[in-house]
């Protein structure tokens, strides 16, 4: 049962992370922002990241660690830094 959920939940997440799109770093940096415009980007994208994540999990019904857990990985799927 408990391997049962840690693979919905995974699957849920990886879905989750390919449906944010480009990551808000990565956005910022093909936009070629610098300074206080690439601040207010990076601001506005991640409360938005927040925003779709808190919904993502309650649409999924999630609560608890559950949701703690998929929201934490969801914003840090769009905050993240691209690879170099």
């Amino acid at each position: 049962m408990i391997k049962q959920l840690a693979l919905v939940l995974s699957m849920t997440l990886a879905t989750a992370a390919m449906a944010q799109g480009q990551p808000c770093s990565a956005a910022a940096t093909e936009k070629k922002l610098a300074g206080a415009a690439k601040t207010s980007f990076l601001t506005k994208c991640e409360k938005d990241a927040k925003t779709t994540c808190e919904a993502a999990s309650k649409e999924k019904k999630l609560s608890g660690a559950a949701k703690t857990s998929f929201e934490t990985k969801c914003i840090k799927d769009a905050e993240a830094k691209p690879a170099s």
